[in-house]
């Protein structure tokens, strides 16, 4: 899971394994499947850190146990980013539940998510979506997938809709477009949205057969995509304008239709969301490519550059102060010039025996990237 910040409060989520945790390689996820359950005793654990020393405010053990699913090699039982409001932070653990403290580590409430098979055992991994007074809550899996929206003061379930999907990793996305509020939901059966109240809107087939990126919205579009590289024939990007209703799928051979301003149908990356940032779109692929599009038009600026020799990417890019910043699994950062033209400035590298796959959270003028070992925190102008 990625750190979050209030304040001068991080919060952040781990599962400590009693017995011998099998070290993860790096580079892709081919031959990763652990579908055994493992049978030792873990303790899921939450933290509150202090911004601007590190040092841990409280600790709270949620669960012991042992697991009730299996999970990828490069997954983990503590994948889910916690989410956080100005009274209580909210941790979700897939299979297991969502954990509610005030911010001085006093428990609000809990509730017990129940565990369901994924893809090849491969685990959870989609967070918490948060929204004034709800919590919203994608569970893709193999036997009951669901969308459910959960009260932020009790826990208590306000609604829950049924979702014809299996297994996905994408966590959902409040679109406020100004003409309504919506939850968007992407899955490799359809994309689909829903009101409020869990009423589908709009729906969108043609993804590809595994989806983990996160949708956003800029300047009146919605922007979403699902690149498996095993997929030959779909790995989309997509941008959406606000008001569809019904199916919007596009036609064979269309890239573009009344709902949908336009499509890359190859263009998509794996695991990092793209980033769209002064008037850019950006995409990093895992394989250690990156692309620029126009994102009013989805015409390409630049077509897959390669960066340096290196592992492959998980975390997603982030972009401040004129550049984007590519994190890869070996903990070494590629600084690249925002604009037209692909040019590398920088290149910062971590502990060499750390491993790098959630994406940094940024906090006024620091930097919190988050390693297998550590959580490091870089402020600007600190010095070298």
């Amino acid at each position: 899971s990625s750190p979050i910040v209030w304040g001068n409060r991080v919060f952040v989520t781990t599962v400590v394994n009693s017995g011998v945790t099998e070290e993860a390689k790096k580079g892709l996820y081919f031959g990763g499947e652990r579908p055994d359950i493992a049978d030792s005793l873990h303790q899921w654990i939450v933290y509150c850190l202090d911004l601007e020393t590190g040092k841990i405010l409280w600790e709270r053990q949620v669960h012991e146990g042992t697991p009730t699913s299996s999970s990828h090699i490069k997954n983990s039982l503590a994948s889910e980013t916690p989410v956080v409001d100005a009274e209580r932070v909210y941790f979700f653990f897939g299979n297991l539940g969502v954990f509610c403290f005030d911010h001085e580590g006093n428990p609000q409430w809990d509730t017990a998510v129940a565990a369901h098979k994924t893809r090849y055992g491969w685990g959870s991994a989609a967070s918490l979506t948060l929204h004034k007074n709800r919590l919203y809550l994608v569970n893709d899996n193999d036997e009951d997938s669901y969308l459910q929206a959960l009260d932020t003061k009790t826990g208590a379930e306000v609604w829950r809709v049924p979702r014809d999907e299996k297994s996905n990793w994408s966590t959902p996305y409040i679109w406020e477009s100004g003409a309504r509020t919506e939850i968007v939901t992407l899955g490799s059966g359809k994309v689909r949205a829903y009101d409020l109240d869990g009423k589908l809107l709009w729906s969108l087939a043609g993804m590809s057969t595994i989806t983990i990126a996160t949708p956003y919205a800029h300047d009146g579009l919605l922007y979403f995509s699902s690149g498996y590289v095993g997929d030959r024939d779909a790995r989309p990007i997509y941008a959406v304008r606000p008001g569809a209703t019904g199916d919007i799928s596009l036609a064979e051979g269309e890239t573009s239709n009344k709902w949908i301003a336009w499509c890359q149908p190859m263009a998509a990356p794996y695991n990092p969301s793209t980033l769209l940032y002064d008037d850019r779109l950006y995409v990093l692929y895992d394989r250690s490519q990156v692309s620029c599009f126009n994102p009013k038009t989805g015409e390409p600026i630049y077509e897959k550059e390669r960066l340096p020799k290196g592992a492959g990417f998980t975390a997603s890019p982030w972009a401040y102060n004129g550049m984007v910043f590519c994190y890869n699994e070996d903990g070494v950062t590629y600084v690249l010039k925002a604009g037209d033209t692909f040019e590398v400035l920088h290149t910062n590298t971590l502990a060499e025996d750390d491993m790098g796959m959630a994406t940094p959270a940024m906090a006024g003028d620091r930097l919190l990237i988050r390693s297998e070992a550590r959580l490091y925190c870089i402020r600007e102008g600190a010095g070298s």
